[in-house]
């Protein structure tokens, strides 16, 4: 039986016994001890006892991408001093670009930038805890939208997790991101059937056998890339290929104005959502649905909610307008 202090012994001495005897070796150490590092996380997991996180290594950058992969994707992230993108900032952007196919399949990383930029306002303190981001360390510092510009520029998709958040803050920011095609990678990839307990970075890095610096752009930009290419046993296609289909697939916005006040928990129960008009979008309960689900959310509301031929609008999304704000 393994005693608790047998723990804290060096990796070698807990290794299984057909990985011991090997001959210390005096320049070859410093390879040996990560392949013995390896050999005991190997051995831990076999033992069904334990689960290792391995830290996430930043894919390297390529100066010459494979041409099989002809698409330029982008991962953003945003850090801000709020939520609200009419009052609040940007005070971190990291962005990195790789290359993929008509099938979804990743290929190289091609362009990294991180960078920090001084709002008009003290960083609340609530965003610092969260961020790590201090107002001494944004000090002075700005965005280089000639280096940023260059990466958005040739972009055909940009992939942001919680692309609803982050689009409306970006475009705020610059004109750069108008005019994109935009992809959440929270809402447009069905991460629990996939076998994830939930849809936050953090679980699904973890889930997937990594730990991360995580709250900082360039990290989770990283991070979200690595998830993206894994699939689990049982699975061919990868999260980011579903994610690719589906941002291709048009969508419709429904908005039920007027509609009488004592249907309201009918519709928050469908799953319709509430805007009182200050984000640009009409006052009205609304739902967003596939675009071959909208004669039957039609026929819902005129024969359920109305009870007569209404006529509700009706906006038809691409990836080019959707997680805009309003």
């Amino acid at each position: 039986m393994t005693s608790q202090m047998d723990f804290f012994a060096p990796a070698v001495a807990r290794l299984p016994q057909a990985e011991k005897g090997r001959k210390p070796g005096g320049r070859d150490a410093a390879p040996k001890t990560g392949m013995d590092d390896e050999a005991l996380a190997a051995h831990l997991e076999t033992t069904g006892n334990y689960r290792v996180l391995r830290r996430l290594q930043p894919r390297p950058v390529v100066d010459r991408p494979r041409p099989e992969f002809p698409r330029q994707g982008v991962i953003l992230d945003t850090e801000t001093t709020g939520l609200d993108y009419r009052t609040d900032e940007i005070i971190e952007i990291g962005v990195i670009t790789f290359t993929f196919d008509d099938q979804g399949a990743i290929g190289d990383v091609t362009g990294i930038y991180g960078g920090l930029r001084q709002p008009a306002i003290a960083i609340p303190e609530d965003i610092t805890r969260l961020t790590g981001i201090t107002d001494e360390m944004v000090t002075g510092q700005s965005i280089d939208m000639a280096r940023l510009t260059s990466l958005i520029a040739h972009a055909d998709l940009i992939i942001a997790h919680n692309a609803g958040f982050d689009r409306p803050f970006c475009e705020a920011f610059s004109p750069i991101f108008r005019n994109k095609a935009w992809a959440c990678s929270v809402s447009e990839i069905d991460w629990r059937v996939r076998g994830f307990e939930g849809n936050k970075l953090g679980y699904l890095i973890g889930q997937s056998g990594y730990f991360h610096d995580g709250h900082r752009a360039v990290d989770d930009c990283f991070a979200l890339l690595e998830v993206l290419e894994q699939t689990r046993p049982g699975q061919e296609a990868t999260p980011f290929a579903e994610l690719y289909e589906a941002s291709g697939r048009s969508r419709v916005r429904i908005y039920a104005e007027n509609s009488p006040f004592d249907m309201k928990d009918h519709l928050k129960k469908r799953g319709y959502r509430w805007s009182d008009g200050s984000d640009g979008r009409p006052k009205s309960w609304w739902v967003e649905l596939p675009e071959e689900k909208l004669e039957e959310e039609l026929h819902f509301l005129r024969t359920e909610i109305y009870r007569w031929d209404a006529d509700p609008t009706v906006k038809h999304l691409t990836a080019f307008d959707r997680f805009r704000a309003g």
